[in-house]
C-alpha cells in the first residue's frame, strides 16, 4: 500500500502556487494551511486540512474537510467534534518529553488523525507511538524536515508512519515525496529454466554481496551474464558443514554479472558498494529492496551454467566453482552449482528490455 502524503503550504511563500500545482499533479492526499482561503481552489480529490493559528470559527471549520486541533492552543478536540459533527478533527502533538510522548500514544490510539511533530531527530519515540497504536484504525501523520527524513519515517518499525507532512523547500520536493510514499518494488514473473550445459571456465573474480538484512531460505538475488536472462542465486541461509550460515550474504557470481536494483535498473556486481540497493527476490517472485553492506571480491575458480527457457531464451550465469555455492529451483529446492547437470530445473527471470548504463531501453542489442 502507498503511504499518505500531506503538503504543508504555511511557509511556501512566493512558490505556493507552483507547489500547489505540483501537489495536485502528484495526487497528494491532503494540503494543510493556516488559512482556509489558501485551500479554497483545491479540487475535491485533495483533502483540505486547516491548522489554524487561533481558535477557528464556524465558517472556517465549515470550509474544510479536516481541522487539526492543538489542545494547548485551541482547547479540547472533543468539544469541537460535538459542536461540528460533520467535520473531522485531528489532534496535534509536539513530542518533547515523556508526558507528551504519552499524549501522542493516546492520540494515535483514539483519533481518526493524529499529527505528530518530534523535536529530537531520534526515531525511538515514533517507534513507541507506532507500537502503542498498532491496533488503532486512525492515521498517524508525522512531520518530516525533508524527503530524506520522510523515507526513514515510512520505514520505522517496518510498518512506518501512515503518512508524512512535508513543507517543501522547493518545487520538486513533493514529486520526490510521492515517489518515496509509493515506492514498492513490483512482483516478478519467475520462470523455470532447464540446464543445458555446465563447464569449468578457470579462474576469475567473483563477488559476494553482503547485505544489511536477513534473507529467508527461499530468497536471494537474480544474477546473469546477460541483461535478458538471470538465475535466482540463494543466500547463505542453508547449513554448510565447514562454516556457519551467513543469512545476509549471496555468493552471487562473476564480477561482470548483472543483478537487479531500484526502478528495474541493472547493476554490475562489480559496481555495487556499501549503501547500494539490490532487489531481493523469493521463489514466488515477491521482491523487496535491501541495502548492501559490502561487496567482497576475490579470485576463485569459476563455473559457467547455461539454461534455457521453454520459449527458447538462453540464460548464462558464471559462479564460483564450489559446491557450497547454490541456486534455487522450483518450489525453493536448493541446488549446488557444481552438481547441476543437463535437465535440471532452476528458477530465473527474463527481462524484455535491453540495457543502457543499467536502464531498460527498447533498442537493438545482441549479447553473447
Amino acid at each position: 500500500m502507498s503511504k499518505i502524503s500531506w503538503l504543508d503550504i504555511r511557509t511556501a511563500g512566493d512558490a505556493k502556487a507552483a507547489i500547489l500545482q505540483e501537489a495536485i499533479h502528484q495526487r497528494v492526499e491532503a494540503v494543510l494551511a493556516a488559512d482556509p482561503a489558501d485551500l479554497a481552489d483545491l479540487p475535491p480529490t485533495v483533502k483540505k486540512v486547516l491548522f489554524p493559528v487561533g481558535r477557528p470559527g464556524p465558517e472556517e471549520i465549515a470550509a474544510v474537510d479536516v481541522v487539526i486541533v492543538d489542545p494547548r492552543v485551541h482547547g479540547a478536540v472533543e468539544t469541537y467534534a460535538l459542536d461540528h459533527p460533520d467535520t473531522e478533527f485531528g489532534e496535534f502533538v509536539e513530542i518533547v518529553d515523556a508526558p507528551t510522548l504519552e499524549q501522542a500514544c493516546k492520540a494515535a490510539s483514539s483519533r481518526s488523525t493524529s499529527l505528530l511533530q518530534f523535536r529530537d531527530p531520534t526515531k525511538i519515540p515514533l517507534e513507541i507511538v507506532i507500537a502503542a497504536a498498532a491496533a488503532a484504525t486512525g492515521s498517524i501523520i508525522t512531520e518530516a524536515r525533508d524527503v530524506a527524513e520522510a523515507e526513514i519515517i515510512f520505514g520505522v518499525l517496518e510498518h512506518g508512519s501512515d503518512g508524512v507532512l512535508l513543507a517543501p523547500g522547493k518545487v520538486g520536493d513533493i514529486t520526490e515525496l510521492r515517489a518515496a510514499a509509493t515506492e514498492r518494488p513490483p512482483e516478478l514473473d519467475l520462470v523455470e529454466l532447464e540446464v543445458v550445459r555446465t563447464e569449468h571456465v578457470g579462474m576469475g573474480e567473483r563477488a559476494c554481496v553482503d547485505t544489511c538484512t536477513h534473507f529467508s531460505e527461499d530468497e536471494g538475488i537474480l544474477v546473469g551474464s546477460h541483461s535478458k536472462g538471470m538465475i535466482l542465486c540463494v543466500s547463505e541461509t542453508h547449513p554448510l558443514p565447514y562454516m556457519p550460515t551467513r543469512p545476509f550474504r549471496v555468493n552471487a557470481g562473476a564480477i561482470h554479472s548483472y543483478t537487479l536494483s531500484k526502478d528495474a535498473r541493472t547493476n554490475y556486481l562489480s559496481e555495487l558498494k556499501a549503501g547500494s540497493k539490490v532487489l531481493a527476490v523469493d521463489v514466488r517472485g515477491q521482491t523487496r529492496l535491501v541495502t548492501v553492506g559490502r561487496v567482497k571480491i576475490e579470485s576463485r575458480p569459476l563455473i559457467s551454467v547455461t539454461a534455457k527457457s521453454a520459449s527458447g531464451v538462453e540464460v548464462n550465469l558464471i559462479l564460483q566453482d564450489d559446491w557450497h555455492v547454490r541456486v534455487l529451483g522450483p518450489e525453493g529446492v536448493v541446488l549446488n552449482s557444481t552438481e547441476l547437470k543437463p535437465g535440471d530445473k532452476v528458477l530465473g527471470y527474463l527481462p524484455t528490455e535491453d540495457r543502457h548504463v543499467g536502464y531498460p531501453i527498447d533498442e537493438f542489442c545482441i549479447e553473447r
